[in-house]
């Protein structure tokens, strides 16, 4: 599994609007292409680096393009929230400033305590996604891990990256390409709750996994064929 590096980045990750979706998976900041603006998807640690989401393109791409690209995600964001029950799924931008899908599962769904192999119910949702991607070979993947601030910093970080590690290889097995995964364990460093709670710190030990436009897709956007 290939590592990725860090790098300097400049904006924090702000969700979008809720939306709820009957009952089944969450929404979050659906609408259209709407999402350029609507979420930032850099993860900025305190010292100003931090993990990305994408791998940068090295060109600019036109607001037309940008604008077929969110729509695609768009549509694949309200399909994955659809089929996994138990996932919190958004749209954030990334890197290249583009729409891209942030999916979020905690790790009571996927691991036992203070262990890294994937439960039955694990599984199950990260068949439905890898099911879902099945149409969308033009993206990159990025899977996160991340944990409360409980025992040390090099503790978190093993096992964050091996969790990390363990869901990139499992979607990997279900087809999605091994170079199109970009697997990370963040330890504790990138709370979305209080880690003074118990609530907060359940909050704050989960997976993401991050969906991006790669080459190929802005290129089919840039020459209008990305349907």
């Amino acid at each position: 599994m290939k590592k990725f590096a860090s790098i300097l980045l400049c904006c924090t990750l702000i969700a979008g609007c809720g939306i709820s979706n009957t009952g089944k998976g969450s929404l979050i900041g659906s609408g259209a292409g709407a999402a350029l603006g609507a979420g930032i998807g850099y993860l900025i640690g305190g010292n100003g680096q931090g993990a990305a989401i994408g791998a940068a393109i090295g060109t600019a791409v036109g607001a037309g393009s940008g604008a077929l690209i969110g729509k695609r995600m768009d549509k694949k964001a309200a399909e994955l929230a659809a089929a996994m029950e138990e996932a919190q799924v958004e749209t954030v931008t990334d890197v290249n400033g583009l729409e891209a899908i942030k999916v979020t599962l905690d790790n009571g769904i996927l691991f036992d305590f203070n262990k890294s192999s994937l439960k039955p119910e694990a599984k199950a949702q990260l068949d439905k996604f890898a099911a879902e991607m099945a149409d969308m070979q033009d993206t990159n993947i990025n899977v996160y891990g991340h944990t409360d601030n409980i025992g040390t910093a090099a503790a978190n970080k093993k096992v964050s990256d091996q969790r990390a590690s363990t869901v990139a290889k499992y979607l990997n097995t279900k087809g999605i390409a091994n170079e199109r995964i970009v697997a990370e364990g963040l330890s504790f460093d990138f709370p979305v709750a209080d880690n003074n709670t118990e609530a907060g710190r359940a909050q704050n030990r989960r997976v993401e996994i991050y969906v991006s436009a790669n080459e190929k897709m802005v290129q089919a956007a840039e020459a209008g064929t990305l349907k």
